[in-house]
């Protein structure tokens, strides 16, 4: 159904955005305890049975130098791709949904088949709902990827925060990606659904010479709203928790506008193509379009008006193709 404000009202919804005076020191400071640490990208390449894709399984330092793991996928003739420039590729790094993990190599075939390298970030602690992954989060004792919820990790304090390490492992996988010989690292695009849509739009701020951002249905935007608004999980974890913690939810919520993707957005420069259902009771379209409005690049979105989270599906991503071919070409 249609939950949310009509679509005209959603097209110049942007609310006044509760940022910390703190914020840019607050991820200044984060990023550069994590480059206190080596990155030590390792791409050790594996045969994964495929006869036009070479396939490089990953290891990355990310937050607190613990290691990372991905994907790196390219085209096996890099020179016949019609985007490369002297040998080198344009680059998608891949953020993934929530509960999602890195799966298998096969599973991220569009882009290297495209003529593109692709770095799919693994997700620390995740891995365990719908597609499997193999990041450990070392800070909450995790050996193996556990089952959600990662919504109230640490809530109670930014610095513990379950999102301040996610989110900084993301900028590490660009770093990780642009220390790959194969790729041109003047020409990296980042792209996510949900979840990864929520890290396109924290590392299209923290990353500010990216090429493209690709964000679909973003979570972690305008998180007061969302939780008001949508029982749908992941937001509906903060509810359960402030349901029980009455005494310190307006401390948790605190803690969330560091990681609010309205305040991201509003430092994001580089285009970005958003997209949106308007049936969405995971990522409410209110929220999408209040990051959207606040994003200070150039910028486009598609709606979907009888979609919900799923989105536009292949419709989509044919979108977000074209445009990455019109982004790798200028």
């Amino acid at each position: 159904m249609l939950f949310d404000l009509p679509l005209a009202e959603l097209r110049v919804y942007k609310p006044d955005r509760e940022e910390p005076a703190d914020f840019d020191t607050f991820w200044a400071g984060t990023l550069a305890d994590a480059r206190k640490h080596p990155l030590s990208p390792v791409f050790e390449p594996i045969d994964a049975g495929l006869s036009t894709i070479d396939v490089w399984d990953v290891t990355f330092a990310g937050f607190g130098g613990q290691p990372i793991k991905g994907w790196f996928l390219a085209p096996s003739n890099p020179g016949a791709s019609p985007f490369a420039k002297g040998g080198r590729l344009p680059c998608v790094v891949e953020y993934i949904g929530y509960g999602g993990g890195r799966g298998r190599p096969i599973d991220w075939l569009l882009p290297p088949s495209a003529g593109y390298a692709h770095l799919v970030m693994d997700v620390r602690g995740q891995g365990s709902t719908w597609r499997a992954g193999d990041t450990p989060d070392p800070e909450t004792g995790s050996i193996g990827g556990h089952h959600p919820g990662f919504a109230t990790l640490g809530i109670l304090d930014p610095a513990t925060y379950y999102y301040r390490r996610l989110m900084t492992d993301a900028v590490r996988a660009i770093e990780a990606a642009r220390a790959q010989p194969l790729v041109d690292a003047d020409r990296v695009a980042v792209n996510g659904g949900s979840q990864g849509g929520g890290l396109a739009l924290a590392a299209a701020a923290l990353v500010p010479d990216l090429m493209l951002i690709l964000t679909d249905v973003p979570f972690m935007c305008h998180w007061r709203r969302a939780v008001e608004i949508t029982d749908g999980d992941p937001y509906n974890e903060i509810v359960r928790y402030c349901r029980v913690h009455r005494d310190v939810a307006d401390r948790a919520f605190t803690t969330l506008t560091y990681f609010d993707c309205l305040n991201f957005a509003a430092r994001a420069k580089m285009p970005a193509l958003f997209s949106v259902g308007l049936m969405d009771q995971v990522s409410p379209p209110s929220t999408v379009f209040a990051a959207y409005n606040h994003y200070a690049g150039p910028k486009e979105i598609v709606v979907y008006p009888f979609n919900g989270h799923e989105n536009g599906q292949t419709a989509q991503v044919e979108r977000k193709m074209l445009r990455l071919a019109q982004a790798a070409r200028s």
